[in-house]
């Protein structure tokens, strides 16, 4: 097999990537599951966007501030600069934005936000975008979807990447050699017995890195969202309550219904205040209150939301819901340039699999789209730019044997558990973990 450029992920970061490639280029995406599996149609608050430049200044600082001023700084200042013209493409691929009666954006607030600057399409917004960006990748005809197609590996020789070590959906196991590799995988979720992501994202780029001493960065810094709707025993997936829901008034009760934190702090210190409070309750959850959001809101705002309670058997209208924090974003992963460059030639990452540093120890509320867009963008870019000077007709490296990936449970069982014992040797320095499996 062999392709242009390959890039391993569907999401909404990697479709930005394939789109931005020069479409002269055959462009190959493959995804461990469906299309449409991917934590970007997850995502429920919005997308920031610079609103004009006098916000300039408090986007900035909110974002280092929420990351502990642990951010690149230049990485941050690209992504806010850049933001508006993500926005026009996005409007212009179709999608659809919340409108002011006038026609003007509509923007909402979250926490450690200090004004709205957040864009959104009802509690779907990364739904609407990603599934207009997989529309827009179906169009083109340069840009093959493989779906139920993982990679196992990189191939790899003297530091340059030729393409990688796949599973086919139909069980095989095959060489798909590029002259470009993007690793837009996702998270680490699947390794979290409780975690807002879907459970086949299991750190499958950081494992490759490993193996192939691709650079890490702070892969330790871990985010968890303080509130996921509470149920007893172990989820396929936790159900995110978004954000958005407190940056529109809704409040936090312990067992007495008493509020006990400023719920709009970032989510790293409020989940430190929810944890806290669980444990001197003595209870496995505490309430979040949306009654204080307009009933005519909730349901045009957060109409998901309100069904997923009511499925549960909460009307949010008439009372509290329980909530609890679970693991939800990583800030670290692979080490990359502002143009997501990684320590190999020819291999890219981006998305939440790589870390250009944006988010430094937490990630500021919806950032994350935002982020992945921007540098999926400027990589597409960087393999273009260099594409156009350079024709590669790289010859895959000598003796890439297939023998290791033969026992399919076993590798991938110790491909895990390599990500998990990086992890614990470096997260001495990290956030509190709650739920990380054995």
């Amino acid at each position: 097999m062999k392709t242009d450029i390959l890039i391993v992920g569907s999401g909404c970061s990697g479709l930005y990537c394939a789109l931005h490639l020069p479409q002269q280029m055959r462009v190959t995406v493959i995804t461990k599951s469906d299309l449409e599996s991917s934590d970007s149609f997850l995502a429920q608050g919005g997308i920031c966007m610079l609103r004009d430049e006098d916000d300039y200044e408090g986007y900035f600082e909110d974002t280092m501030r929420a990351g502990h001023y642990e951010n690149n700084s230049a990485s941050v200042e690209i992504m806010i600069r850049s933001s508006r013209q993500v926005i026009q493409e996005l409007v212009g691929y179709g999608v659809e934005f919340q409108r002011e009666a006038d026609g003007s954006f509509a923007y909402t607030r979250e926490g450690a936000h200090s004004k709205k600057r957040i864009l959104f399409h009802k509690d779907i917004t990364g739904k609407e975008i990603t599934r207009k960006l997989l529309g827009q990748a179906k169009s083109r005809r340069n840009i093959e979807l493989l779906e139920y197609t993982q990679m196992l590996d990189l191939i790899s020789s003297d530091n340059r990447c030729y393409g990688a070590v796949v599973k086919k959906a139909d069980g095989t196991t095959a060489l798909l050699r590029a002259s470009y590799t993007v690793l837009a995988c996702g998270g680490i979720g699947g390794l979290y017995t409780h975690s807002t992501n879907y459970r086949h994202l299991t750190g499958d780029a950081i494992a490759a890195a490993l193996r192939h001493q691709v650079a890490l960065k702070n892969i330790n810094y871990i985010q968890i969202h303080p509130t996921t709707f509470y149920t007893e025993g172990k989820q396929e997936r936790s159900f995110l309550i978004s954000e958005s829901v407190r940056g529109e008034g809704a409040k936090l009760y312990d067992k007495h219904m008493r509020r006990f934190v400023n719920e709009l702090l970032p989510r790293d210190e409020l989940t430190a205040a929810i944890l806290e409070q669980m444990k001197k309750d003595g209870t496995p959850y505490v309430w979040e209150d949306l009654r204080p959001i307009p009933k005519a809101e909730l349901e045009a705002h957060f109409p998901n939301i309100v069904a997923y309670c009511a499925k549960m058997g909460f009307d949010v209208t008439k009372e509290c819901i329980p909530v609890v924090p679970a693991q939800h974003y990583f800030m670290g992963g692979i080490q990359v340039d502002t143009d997501s460059r990684t320590s190999m030639e020819q291999l890219y990452a981006v998305g939440e699999t790589a870390c250009n540093g944006v988010h430094g120890r937490n990630r500021l509320a919806s950032n994350s789209l935002l982020e992945s867009l921007v540098f999926a963008q400027r990589a597409a870019e960087d393999i273009g730019n260099k594409a156009a000077k350079e024709k590669r007709e790289d010859a895959l490296p000598a003796g890439v044997g297939m023998e290791q990936y033969e026992d399919y449970e076993a590798y991938i069982a110790d491909s895990q558990a390599a990500v998990l014992e990086e992890i614990r040797r470096t997260e001495a320095g990290g956030q509190n973990k709650p739920g990380l499996q054995d």
